[in-house]
């Protein structure tokens, strides 16, 4: 489950900032496909393109987290170990 939140977090927060800049430039109802609007509302452009922009961000960090594993590893998604502490005692 931490795996899947630290994949889809970051992903969830890049998304929503690409969201917002694409539609501070394009005017969702603008954007035609073979000269009609490819979106009915503005609010099903804004949904589908945000998930779309997810779906690429979640992509890549699972492809990061896939190459991070030595190749010694299983195929599977291996878990990164958390780096020791030096803490010395008093």
């Amino acid at each position: 489950m931490e795996r899947t939140i630290q994949i889809l977090w970051p992903s969830f927060i890049v998304a929503g900032i690409m969201d917002i800049l694409m539609f501070a430039f394009f005017d969702p109802m603008e954007i035609m496909y073979q000269g009609s609007a490819l979106f009915e509302s503005r609010l099903a452009a804004y949904s589908a393109v945000f998930f779309i922009f997810w779906l690429f961000g979640a992509s890549s960090s699972i492809l990061t987290c896939y190459f991070q594993c030595s190749v010694s590893q299983s195929k599977r998604f291996c878990k990164i170990p958390a780096p020791q502490s030096n803490h010395s005692k008093t």
